[in-house]
């Protein structure tokens, strides 16, 4: 990806560390605050021990029926709370039953919202517990609904919203935001929620998602996320029409008055929180995300998981394969439905890893990789109308016009999906793939559920249950011919908690490609022969705190390396070190 970008970006490199001063970083005092007239207006801040009612109110501190009769007396809480002294692993119980008593998975997920409002500690005890069972209701699918739906069921705000009425006062407004150590900001546009389309405001539901999962999988705490929705406008009608929509009822703003919000976005947040704070950019649209990565990727700590983290999760669940289906990575040919940034993202990183095995140059590698977007294959007669992130994957080949035509033809050894669109591994295409391979690899990446290219029934169904089959969202155990078939998920929340862990306990300053492959190298490696025995490239969700743990040292110990880690002296033990730094949800005792 570097190479790409680093021609987008002119040359520039990210191990370069450009000093370009068009980027505030609390050095140029863009914003006048060192020399500010007393006429000026300041946030004031204030902080003071929480109590009673108060205390009960705050989910940062509440425990519920968990305080101790201590703790009531000495926080004003008696009378205010039943008698009845709970401990944490009751209330999960309870919790847990409650939820499971819910038969529509939106209903869990306000469920899950409501508790995190009210009691952060217990909503990741649950989540961390549970987290196979809740991580689809929490995230991936249940969320992708809930943005759809987010005006309806909006209760109380949990990110900072940030819209063109702001522009001017940035600075200002991430002040009004109360934590002030923000290590990671998701944040997001709302132009391509999932595989759903332009949800506007209401997309905030992923950068809250999203950073439930770094605390809950990573282990970052809480205190120091912060979800962030850019509203420039939507362009779906149906939002503009309704009543209960949250953001600014106008169509989209682009060009100059969109990219310079951006900017002043991301000024404002080097100078607000410093030059380690990392911007996990999240559901652009394609021409804004590889537009948004190049611009900042060598001024800030920027990572897109939708391009970087899907690729190195993908490329780790393709190491993982090849004990399944034989050979080495540049042996295999491979062929991608959907050429957006998703799909360009896991080619780029795939066809580095090659070079990196073969010492290739990186074109060469490239050509084992074929893209077909919805003109059918890209290839060199179609590159003066491609868009720059398309071109080098226009290979020298004839013209051809669908995915079916292009399995018969290329025969691929590894199909993959990032169409957004579902039902598109007809049929006849994975009988193609198992016709031309004896082990097909199939995945078919698009979320939520409704888009997936193919199920996992189909899959095995149709490859006479020969494939190794793995999705974007979860799919249950799929029988076919009297064995039980177990598809793997190719989640990104395999990778990115466990980056930014490892970004934070280096104090890394950039991201580097070469950091993206040490996460896919760690989570590969956790694949075990038990899992291989199931068919499955993924580890279990269930050991994802030791896999993010493990992932955060791989990812550290590549930024010492880069040069690219401020964190000194370097810890012994980088394993254990960020097993130390990762946020724990049991109570805390009070004074």
């Amino acid at each position: 990806m570097e190479s790409v970008l680093k021609g987008v970006r002119g040359g520039e490199c990210v191990l370069d560390l450009s000093p370009r001063s068009t980027v505030g970083g609390g050095v140029e005092d863009i914003y006048g605050e060192d020399c500010a007239t007393e006429d000026q207006l300041i946030t004031p801040w204030t902080f003071s021990v929480a109590s009673g009612c108060s205390l009960l109110r705050d989910p940062q501190y509440n425990k519920g029926l968990a305080f101790t009769e201590k703790e009531r007396d000495a926080h004003y809480l008696r009378g205010l709370l039943p008698p009845t002294v709970s401990s944490q692993e009751l209330q999960e119980k309870k919790l847990m039953n409650s939820i499971r008593q819910y038969e529509v998975p939106l209903q869990k997920y306000v469920a899950m919202m409501d508790l995190q409002e009210r009691n952060e500690r217990l909503f990741y005890k649950l989540l961390i517990d549970n987290v196979e069972e809740l991580l689809p209701v929490v995230y991936t699918p249940t969320v992708g609904e809930a943005c759809q739906k987010y005006g309806s069921i909006f209760r109380r705000p949990q990110g900072l919203y940030i819209s063109l009425k702001e522009k001017g006062k940035i600075l200002e407004v991430l002040k009004n935001w109360p934590e002030r150590s923000v290590q990671v900001i998701v944040v997001t546009d709302g132009e391509r929620i999932l595989g759903l389309g332009d949800l506007g405001t209401q997309g905030m539901g992923i950068p809250v998602g999203k950073l439930a999962l770094y605390t809950a999988l990573g282990g970052v705490r809480p205190s120091s996320c912060l979800p962030v929705t850019i509203d420039v406008g939507t362009n779906n009608e149906k939002l503009l029409n309704d009543e209960f929509y949250i953001g600014l009822k106008q169509k989209r703003a682009t060009g100059k008055e969109y990219y310079d919000l951006l900017h002043e976005f991301m000024s404002a947040v080097k100078q607000n929180y410093g030059e380690k704070v990392l911007v996990q950019f999240e559901d652009f649209a394609n021409h804004n995300a590889f537009e948004l990565l190049a611009k900042y990727g060598t001024t800030h700590l920027v990572f897109n998981d939708d391009i970087q983290g899907t690729a190195s999760v993908v490329l780790a669940g393709v190491v993982a394969a090849l004990k399944l289906i034989g050979g080495t990575l540049p042996d295999h040919k491979f062929l991608f439905l959907g050429a957006g940034e998703a799909g360009t993202g896991i080619a780029e990183l795939i066809a580095l890893e090659m070079s990196k095995q073969t010492k290739a140059p990186l074109e060469e590698s490239r050509k084992r990789i074929y893209l077909v977007d919805s003109k059918g294959l890209i290839v060199s007669s179609r590159k003066n109308s491609l868009q720059h992130f398309k071109k080098p994957w226009a290979h020298d080949h004839e013209p051809v016009g669908t995915l079916l035509e292009a399995v018969k033809i290329i025969k691929p050894t590894v199909l993959v999906g990032t169409s957004g669109v579902g039902k598109t591994f007809t049929k006849e295409v994975i009988e193609a793939m198992a016709l031309n391979n004896k082990i097909p690899l199939i995945l078919a990446l698009s979320n939520p559920t409704s888009q997936s290219e193919c199920t996992a029934e189909e899959a095995y169904t149709w490859s006479e249950g020969r494939a190794i089959f793995a999705s974007g969202s979860p799919f249950d155990p799929v029988e076919y011919n009297g064995k039980v078939y177990y598809s793997g998920q190719s989640n990104n929340a395999y990778i990115f908690p466990g980056f930014g862990l490892g970004i934070i306990i280096s104090g890394a300053i950039r991201v580097h490609d070469d950091m993206l492959l040490a996460a896919s190298e760690s989570l590969a490696k956790q694949v075990t022969d038990e899992h291989y025995a199931k068919g499955l490239t993924y580890p279990s969700l269930t050991d994802i705190r030791k896999i993010s743990a493990n992932i955060a040292a791989n990812v550290a110990a590549k930024a010492y390396e880069l040069g690219l880690a401020t964190r000194l002296p370097r810890p012994e033990n980088l394993v254990k070190y960020a097993e130390s730094c990762m946020y724990s949800p049991l109570y805390r005792n009070y004074r």
